[in-house]
């Protein structure tokens, strides 16, 4: 819907489908300048503000290797990916770091990490009666893209369960560069940044308000055409005067 509103209005959007995101930028970014506008796109936190970390970490870590691992918290595409499997009444997926390879990448190992190396998969599912729970368990954890790669536990619990224990949208992850420096590589470097969230879509919404506050920013300087979080000056995402960063934050 994007490149479709960008032509109208200034407009930011979440768009996380990280392997269309240079597609997808290519028709807002026409839209947006055919519209006179400006469009940033996917913002959040990854993409967003872990994609932030990886640039900076980059940047001052030419030589070295990236990590990311997510949660632990309740993924929304892989517990609605649950959800329409016939049979299922409701589900929560908590995707969910394996320590041991958090530690290794913290310790400046720069580890081969497989899919199934970084991350467990939780998942609770609510079947609907008379359902065959066997084929929903197979059907998860075979689940291409989404399940097959991952070491995945299915736990089949009630609806007052859910409702009880499992209502809310927690997330979070890291983000970690591990480099090196010096003139022989001799020094050995981390850089991590980390969120823990009580709530992913609150969070996600706030930081899109300081894209809306970028935007209307760039808008006002005339700017037009699609933007990432790769193309805004950090100061304009802030509510604070370029007076009060300097004095405050830098």
């Amino acid at each position: 819907m994007t490149p479709k509103i960008a032509k109208i209005i200034t407009v930011v959007d979440s768009f996380d489908t990280h392997a269309h995101i240079p597609q997808q930028f290519d028709a807002v970014n026409a839209a947006a300048k055919e519209g006179n506008n400006i469009a940033v796109m996917s913002t959040g936190w990854d993409p967003g503000l872990f994609s932030i970390a990886r640039i900076y970490a980059n940047a001052a870590l030419p030589n070295g290797t990236d990590y990311t691992f997510w949660g632990r918290g309740v993924s929304q595409g892989h517990s609605d990916a649950i959800r329409r499997i016939p049979g299922v009444k409701d589900a929560r997926q908590y995707t969910v770091p394996i320590e041991a390879a958090v530690e290794r990448v913290r310790n400046g190992e720069d580890p081969v990490l497989s899919t199934r190396e970084k991350h467990l998969r939780e998942c609770y599912v609510v079947a609907e009666d008379g359902a065959d729970l066997d084929a929903i368990r197979e059907a998860i954890v075979t689940m291409p893209n989404y399940f097959s790669d991952n070491d995945t536990t299915v736990e089949f619990i009630t609806e007052e369960e859910l409702l009880r224990d499992h209502a809310g949208l927690p997330h979070g992850g890291s983000v970690i560069r591990s480099g090196s420096t010096g003139w022989n590589n001799e020094y050995r470097d981390t850089i991590e940044f980390s969120l823990k969230l009580d709530s992913n879509p609150f969070f996600t919404g706030s930081v899109m308000v300081s894209c809306a506050r970028a935007a209307y920013r760039m808008h006002e300087e005339g700017l037009t055409g699609c933007k990432t979080m790769f193309d805004i000056p950090p100061a304009y995402l802030s509510p604070l005067s370029g007076e009060e960063l300097r004095a405050h934050l830098l």
